[in-house]
């Protein structure tokens, strides 16, 4: 039995081509394996507090040190990461807004990269311990990043792939819906295209 969680961040409820996308893939797991169990966490209709000082401060107490507020403020944060040490696979709807990820997936991302829980520093560096998961990203942008003059300016796939990969999710699989600004025409091309990709990762 498959474990997917799917993480949205889109703050758009309706007309978001990334929870669009996230949906339709997720259906169509679900369809080749019934027994599927889908956990969502949407981030944006459901916004996770920014880091303070004290929540760094819980974080980086030892939890049998942690007193009752700092037990109730990490509480959060344990029950988010123990979300994705559940998952056999992470889906993840993530649209550009102004180059990069939305402050709500980077709060998320916040909680979940904790030292000494999702990673540890050895003796060589940093080692991620989120292993032997598949990620399945799909972006969502107005423009096109993917390649050509603006491919510079993709904060989002970077970033993205580097934090992720830190704390040990390194199967990562980009599926990109782009070019959503330039008319019906295009939207219409990136959303087959990213079907497309869909039943190549899904075929029937």
């Amino acid at each position: 039995m498959t474990k997917i969680l799917l993480v949205n961040s889109s703050v758009r409820r309706t007309d978001s081509v990334s929870r669009k996308v996230t949906g339709e893939f997720v259906a169509k797991w679900k369809a080749r394996e019934p027994g599927t169990v889908v956990v969502e966490r949407d981030v944006a209709a459901q916004p996770l507090p920014h880091l303070n000082e004290q929540t760094l401060g819980a974080f980086f107490t030892p939890p049998e040190q942690r007193t009752p507020e700092q037990a109730e403020i990490a509480r959060l944060s344990e029950t988010l990461v123990q979300e994705l040490f559940d998952a056999d696979v992470i889906v993840i709807g993530a649209p550009m807004y102004n180059f990069s990820i939305t402050s709500g997936l980077k709060a998320w991302i916040d909680h979940v990269a904790r030292a000494g829980v999702t990673f540890k520093y050895a003796e060589s560096g940093p080692v991620g311990l989120l292993t032997g998961k598949k990620v399945y990203i799909f972006t969502a942008t107005g423009g096109v990043y993917t390649s050509g003059p603006a491919q510079g300016m993709d904060f989002l796939g970077t970033y993205l792939r580097a934090v992720l990969g830190f704390i040990g999710l390194t199967d990562v699989t980009f599926v990109h819906s782009e070019g959503l600004a330039m008319g019906e025409a295009g939207v219409e091309k990136a959303l087959a295209q990213t079907g497309a990709t869909i039943n190549e990762l899904l075929p029937a």
